[in-house]
């Protein structure tokens, strides 16, 4: 992606890793919770055990969302310890999505193992999802004082209709017809930006933060969250498959993401190409990968993303009323446009 400094990126990846050592206890309590087989294969997609229940160390996820959760608390005068159930909710709810996403998009890996409806199929995947997001709502009622609860819960749950929304759009890109940037960018809101964004406000509502504050760091995860999704859009073209843990088959699959929308909406020759091989053939026919990488690069597709990511990521801490006292958050926005996983 775009370079950076091994500095920055060593201190991006210690915020990481102490997300995930403060909230992996917190996710672990609640998936005990879940009657089993739900606690077996809840263990085993979060990469703490095999499809047996013997422990494993397989990997995990970036644990980003828990972390901008806990950065926004500090950042807005709080603690970590009072915003680690609110971070732990938000990355049982991001899971739940990848759960439901691995069956819709029919992938069959998730972190470098089969996802978990290839291993028990798709109904059970489906009530593992709908059993995290319940497990979410659970954490921020048991653990929040009453008026916080309810605040946080409501920011919930709207931002899972609204990622439902996204969701159904990004569903409905590539059927038939050419999308543009501006629909793109719509449907990328509402499926990663917003989790994003409600991961910041549930922050800054641990922190006991004014709606105002609440507000502006919703606007700084929304659009770090967009720039997530236009960098994922640039790994499913040319992600290393042993970096990523899952292939990089988006021209495969003819999936519209930035790049690809870009490219066919350019006007140029590689564009007109790209089109005839995206909506030509019948989906049955196996596209030529490479050519195909090749046009939307040559279109300005790759270009077009990347530009993108980095005005999202500036805007990302514009909105934060005084970066110098959120470095943390500095940090992860400097990371998400630097990632390769």
């Amino acid at each position: 992606m775009i370079e950076t400094t091994p500095a920055a990126g060593r201190r991006a990846d210690e915020i990481l890793t102490d997300a995930r050592n403060l909230c992996e206890p917190v996710l672990r309590e609640a998936i005990a919770w879940l009657p089993d087989p739900l606690r077996l294969m809840g263990g085993y997609h979060f990469g703490w055990s095999d499809v047996d229940g013997s422990p494993q160390s397989a990997r995990s996820g970036k644990a980003l969302r828990p972390a901008l959760t806990l950065g926004t608390a500090v950042a807005c005068g709080g603690t970590t310890s009072a915003a680690v159930h609110a971070a732990a909710a938000v990355e049982l709810v991001h899971n739940f999505t990848l759960l439901h996403d691995d069956v819709m998009d029919g992938d069959q890996s998730r972190r470098g193992r089969p996802a978990v409806w290839k291993v028990w199929g798709i109904a059970d995947a489906i009530l593992l999802g709908d059993a995290m997001h319940a497990l979410a709502v659970r954490l921020l009622v048991a653990a929040l004082p009453a008026v916080m609860a309810s605040a946080a819960v409501a920011e919930l749950e709207m931002t899972v209709i609204e990622m439902c929304r996204g969701q159904h759009e990004d569903c409905g890109l590539g059927a038939a017809r050419l999308a543009d940037v501006g629909e793109y960018a719509r449907m990328a809101m509402g499926k990663t930006g917003s989790l994003m964004g409600c991961a910041c406000s549930l922050g800054a509502i641990c922190a006991g933060a004014d709606a105002a504050t609440v507000s502006r760091m919703n606007t700084f995860g929304r659009e770090l969250g967009m720039a997530f999704q236009f960098v994922d859009d640039l790994m499913g073209i040319w992600g290393d498959p042993a970096v990523t843990g899952k292939p990089a088959d988006d021209l495969a699959r003819r999936s519209m993401s930035l790049p690809v929308v870009a490219a066919l909406g350019s006007g140029t020759i590689a564009a007109s190409e790209l089109a005839a091989m995206y909506y030509g053939p019948p989906p049955d026919i196996s596209m030529d990968t490479e050519r195909a990488a090749e046009l939307v690069e040559s279109a300005g597709g790759r270009h077009r993303a990347l530009r993108d990511a980095q005005q999202r990521v500036d805007a990302a801490i514009a909105a934060l009323i005084d970066p110098s006292t959120a470095e943390d958050l500095v940090a992860l926005a400097h990371l998400v446009s630097h990632r390769d996983r």
